[in-house]
């Protein structure tokens, strides 16, 4: 065989391997048995060693995964992962339905999806090869893991037939089907390791195995459900999965395009049934409007899409013993009253634990030790005591006397007017607020220092290694090698040894350092002030540009950022009052942390819409292009508002603005601007 026939040889074989591969993942379909894939699949392997040259990363031979680890690198979106918005219930349907047809009209389609319950993830695709793919991290930006998602069979590395754009992303679901899951599990208990809680957690775990090849033993699937581009084939939702489908990609054969809200109703009745028949988990259906037109025309909250909105199935709920009452101390000195209960499988996994959220919950629902309780997931996610069987109630069960001291330090507790919990005030001497702070700290969505989970944190603090979030700038590799210790949780689990090897040392060294260039606002969520969450905390980083004009603040100051309520901007300077807290964000500065904002966003910013309530509404050049308009808003220290009311301070308006919107702005009388004018007004 010659060269120019071997190369023949092996486009040939990928093609029919690609294929085959559609056939059995994806149409679920196959037309060869495992025995002919394997034959075709060797002899590709075989000659691509031979020849070398002809390497292609995209080759299905790929898909075995590399046995070298491989630290994950973060990536921007370029169009921002935004999570929807959840309802639970049918009137909220219609008053989501209500708001679409005040801003467009009524001349409009619905789609609705199955709401995979798994691992969101982006693809992107060049040319027809899968280029890059990203989870979805804080949401604008995730972790590169095209190597491990190269492993999974459903997701195509080349694209078949014609017709799809240049260059795209596509989005969807990866899932652990149940079947993959139970396996997974009593391998896992046969090594006395811990079991994963459902599947969901199985494949975000799974999708970031360090190994691409350890996660290829893992056969996880991917279902696809939004496509973005500059250009699309087609202005249709609907459409444009339908013409993903013939170029490769799985599809949910479950959409169902709805003209009104009662088809929708139905879609949603039908589903809450038959979802126990699919081979994997949903929690939902997702409602989108179909045109993209009108999609962009809707545009976006800060977090999710107008166009768009989940409803969430009701939560399984099961009944099971109340063994005993535990309280656990967070970093804020809230003190949260957590069950214990007899175990219990509820949702596809075992409880042990679940929330009873405060002291009123349980003098509401009368909760006694020893009671029968219904246990249900919020969200099915998080597992909490919903009610009681009185008539299963012990004869002698006493109402639950609430605790008065702190269980970690013996502080006495205090409950501030207007809160629902109780705190411990020892902000500095209380273990797991010092400790909890640090978590915080070191979060993804904060300062991103990985492998530094909540027992690696509690080891070094009982070394006293740390005893704040500035001592981990003082760490060293030595100190950390080797470190061990047995931990245990709770009553009811194994102890379990807590360790730094040499890899996580490094991996903490290396992390640590890398959080030094995390950008101002991120740090200023890290620091953990009460009340000042990731979007307050942006607000704040953008106001007043650094630290130390921040620090000097004064409450009517703070009052004038945007949504900077008596509450948010009173616990500002609080914690700004406390020496300690200035001393440790001293340090962090003499540590090199981003404490102002990066020159970039200097240069882009400015104070020229402060206290002003913007709408930005219509179609523009591309959707990318109405969350830049949004972003330069924030910047400028503006608000981006949803709806037109009387304290709207005026309109960006691109083409197809909605009627309705329209209308409401000139009974106002309020001004409507072009993006033009608008770039003018903030240079």
């Amino acid at each position: 065989m010659t060269k120019q026939d071997s190369l023949k040889r092996i486009e040939f074989l990928r093609t029919e391997l690609n294929k085959h591969n559609t056939n059995y993942y994806v149409l679920n379909n196959p037309v060869i048995g495992d025995f002919e894939f394997d034959k075709l699949m060797t002899e590709l392997i075989q000659l691509e060693k031979q020849f070398p040259e002809y390497f292609d990363e995209n080759s299905p031979s790929q898909r075995v995964g590399s046995d070298l680890n491989k630290e994950f690198v973060q990536v921007q979106h370029k169009y921002p992962m935004l999570s929807l918005g959840n309802t639970y219930n049918e009137a909220e349907l219609f008053d989501f339905d209500m708001r679409i047809k005040k801003s467009i009209g009524a001349n409009f389609e619905y789609d609705c999806e199955l709401k995979f319950d798994g691992a969101s993830i982006s693809l992107s695709y060049e040319n027809g090869k899968l280029i890059r793919a990203v989870t979805r991290g804080d949401g604008e930006k995730g972790d590169d893991v095209t190597a491990n998602v190269k492993t999974i069979k459903s997701v195509p590395l080349t694209l078949q037939g014609a017709g799809f754009p240049a260059s795209f992303e596509i989005r969807g679901e990866i899932l652990m089907p149940h079947a993959v899951f139970q396996k997974l599990n009593s391998e896992r208990e046969a090594n006395s390791e811990q079991p994963f809680a459902n599947p969901r957690n199985a494949a975000a775990g799974t999708l970031k195995i360090q190994n691409s090849a350890a996660m290829a033993k893992r056969p996880l699937d991917c279902f696809l459900y939004f496509l973005l581009g500059d250009v699309l084939p087609t202005d249709s939702h609907f459409e444009n999965l339908e013409l993903a489908k013939s170029w490769g990609f799985k599809i949910s054969p479950n959409m169902q395009k709805c003209s009104d809200i009662n088809q929708i109703i139905n879609f949603i009745n039908y589903w809450n049934i038959e979802r126990t028949k699919l081979p994997f988990d949903i929690d939902g259906i997702v409602i989108k409007v179909d045109s993209l037109k009108q999609q962009d025309e809707l545009g976006f909250t800060a977090k999710s899409p107008r166009w768009a909105i989940s409803y969430k199935f009701k939560a399984e709920q099961v009944s099971t013993e109340l063994l005993s009452i535990a309280y656990q101390v967070g970093r804020t000195g809230a003190i949260t009253p957590v069950a214990n209960l007899k175990p219990i499988l509820l949702a596809g996994s075992t409880v042990k634990r679940a929330s009873l959220h405060n002291a009123d919950q349980i003098a509401m629902l009368d909760i006694r030790v020893g009671d029968t309780v219904f246990v249900e997931k919020g969200g099915e996610i998080i597992p909490k005591v919903v009610g009681v069987d009185i008539s299963k109630r012990p004869l002698f069960a006493e109402p639950v006397k609430y605790i008065d001291v702190c269980p970690e330090c013996g502080t006495s507790l205090v409950r501030r007017d207007g809160e629902a919990k109780h705190f411990c005030t020892n902000d500095n001497g209380c273990p797991p607020q010092i400790t909890g702070r640090i978590e915080h700290f070191v979060s993804r969505d904060a300062m991103n220092i990985d492998s530094l989970g909540q027992d690696r944190i509690e080891l070094l603090f009982d070394k006293g290694l740390i005893k704040n979030i500035s001592d981990l700038y003082q760490l060293k590799y030595e100190q950390l090698f080797g470190l061990e210790k047995i931990m245990k949780t709770s009553t009811d689990e194994k102890p379990r040894k807590v360790s730094f090897k040499e890899k996580t040392a490094e991996n903490i060294i290396k992390g640590i350092e890398a959080s030094k260039t995390v950008p101002f606002e991120r740090v200023l969520f890290a620091l953990g002030i009460r009340y000042v969450g990731e979007t307050v905390a942006k607000k704040l980083a953008f106001y007043f540009k650094n630290i130390h004009k921040l620090k000097s603040a004064t409450f009517e100051e703070l009052k004038n950022v945007g949504d900077i309520g008596d509450v948010i901007a009173q616990s500002v300077i609080d914690f700004f009052a406390d020496e300690k807290n200035n001393s440790i964000v001293n340090e962090l500065l003499k540590q090199g942390l981003q404490f102002e904002l990066s020159e970039s966003n200097l240069e882009k910013g400015s104070n020229k819409l402060s206290g002003k309530s913007i709408v930005v509404s219509g179609s523009f050049a591309t959707p990318q292009r109405r969350k830049e308009l949004e972003k330069m808003i924030e910047l400028n220290g503006g608000k981006n508002a949803s709806g037109v009311t009387s304290k709207t301070s005026f309109i960006v308006a691109g083409e197809n603005m909605g009627p309705e919107k329209r209308k409401k702005a000139e009974d106002l009388g309020i001004a409507i601007i072009s993006e033009e004018e608008f770039l003018k007004l903030v240079d």
